[in-house]
């Protein structure tokens, strides 16, 4: 098949088919005569696979990692694991840290009046100088 029947039946555009053969993750495809990339049902279950791991967040080295130990057939599915469990715990940090930024910017918000008035809190907080509300309605920097 083609790149774009292969693409179709993958999951996977064309331009990233392209990309993982030129970074090495896939085989370059065979080709025809006239030079066009052709796929087998084998390479299109690779790039399943690729995409997969992609979607699962696995960055291009754990994929290719993973993509080699899926290639053999006498490893040790304790590695497979010590992959995942080692992902799992990349992924609970960063969904900590964006809950961070989740409580950071509610708070914001709910402190933002999102009247007519210039004064932001989310604006101050960004720039990195809270500006607070002076008696009378005026605004200040904090100092």
């Amino acid at each position: 098949m083609n790149i774009g029947e292969a693409s179709a039946a993958s999951g996977v555009s064309a331009k990233m088919i392209r990309y993982y053969e030129e970074i090495g993750l896939i085989a370059p495809a065979g080709r025809t005569a006239a030079n066009y990339r052709v796929y087998d049902e084998d390479e299109v279950n690779r790039l399943r696979f690729v995409r997969r791991a992609r979607n699962l967040g696995f960055s291009l080295e754990e994929t290719e990692r993973l993509l080699k130990l899926w290639a053999d057939k006498e490893r040790a599915s304790g590695e497979v694991k010590a992959l995942a469990v080692s992902h799992i715990a990349d992924l609970q940090v960063k969904i900590a840290e964006m809950q961070s930024m989740v409580d950071t910017l509610s708070h914001l918000a709910d402190s933002c009046q999102g009247d007519a008035r210039p004064h932001c809190p989310i604006l101050a907080d960004l720039a990195g100088k809270p500006l607070r509300q002076k008696a009378g309605g005026g605004v200040r920097k904090n100092t």
